[in-house]
């Protein structure tokens, strides 16, 4: 049996390249064929990478000799295997797919480069006669990456004030591979406080794969005349997929400025002058902070029953 008339079932090898980080470039071709092409926007040096080709013949006439032809002598530390795909034949509504493996050798250089494909197919026109063959010339860009991109999320408020905690989130995302032994630290500038851990520690990290902490800032609190910049520092070290030791860090910087008349907090309470209104206030509780002291005021309703007198007849 000619392998090429069972071609559907080989059209699941395109799906196993990972959608994330990949592009898929589409040609439409002379008489019916369709070409989907998946290939990574970016590797990096010393890894592989796949290029999955979905070649579909929607044309009413069949095509034969078939051809997609690699030129890597044009990026230097590319390895394409195969470099050269052959298909016999394909009938009209048939499809083929096929897995083409990249790897970028240690030496390759790192940039935007375009890897060429000479694509040939020949039209059996009437399903009888071959026709002159047909020639396409396709361009692929990839970008080689020096090194694994490890990104470093931080979520904080613009600005903060004193005697009040403020929310820090921070993400961490690995694009390109799996990273292990991680250390997440958070090192905060002088006077600062936090409630929760500063460091946090993850086994693993999969590609592609946000992992977020979460704290919580504790402001001094002294009030303060005038605006200044306080700087946060995130730091993440990790072991990478071929064994290296690893540090990426990020500094991020927060407002410290005098309180307003009327402030808003994260967790719902609100400052009116020197007055804490607390979130949890139910029946009207209010806590005032003036010079320190902490003044409660409970308001509750009587639970007895009120006598009613009787009328007289």
């Amino acid at each position: 049996m000619n392998r090429f008339w069972i071609v559907p079932f080989l059209v699941g090898l395109f799906f196993l390249i990972p959608s994330i980080h990949a592009e898929t470039l589409v040609q439409n071709l002379e008489g019916g064929m369709d070409i989907e092409i998946t290939h990574p926007d970016e590797i990096v040096v010393g890894r592989d990478g796949i290029i999955s080709i979905l070649i579909k013949n929607n044309g009413w006439e069949e095509k034969q000799d078939i051809s997609f032809e690699f030129s890597i002598s044009e990026i230097p530390g590319l390895i394409v295997e195969p470099n050269n795909v052959t298909i016999e034949k394909l009938a009209e509504g048939g499809s083929y797919g096929e897995n083409i493996n990249l790897n970028i050798t240690n030496d390759a250089s790192p940039g935007i480069h375009f890897l060429n494909i000479k694509y040939s197919q020949v039209l059996v026109s009437n399903n009888e006669t071959p026709q002159d063959p047909f020639y396409h010339d396709i361009a692929i860009p990839i970008t080689i990456k020096e090194d694994p991109s490890v990104t470093i999320h931080t979520k904080i408020p613009e600005s903060i004030f004193a005697n009040a905690e403020f929310p820090i989130d921070v993400e961490v995302v690995s694009e390109d591979i799996d990273i292990t032994d991680v250390k997440i630290k958070i090192i905060p500038p002088k006077d600062i406080e936090f409630r929760g851990e500063t460091m946090h520690s993850f086994s693993k990290i999969e590609k592609n794969t946000p992992v977020g902490i979460t704290s919580r800032i504790i402001t001094p609190t002294n009030e303060v005349n005038t605006e200044y910049k306080l700087p946060f520092e995130i730091i993440v070290q990790y072991t990478d997929d071929v064994r290296e030791e690893k540090e990426d860090s990020q500094t991020v910087s927060v407002v410290l400025r005098p309180r307003t008349f009327m402030e808003l907090t994260t967790d719902g309470g609100i400052w009116i002058g020197d007055f804490f209104i607390a979130p949890y206030v139910s029946l009207g509780t209010i806590i005032g902070i003036p010079a320190g002291a902490i003044i409660s005021l409970l308001v509750r309703r009587k639970t007895s029953p009120k006598k009613r007198r009787k009328k007289k007849v």
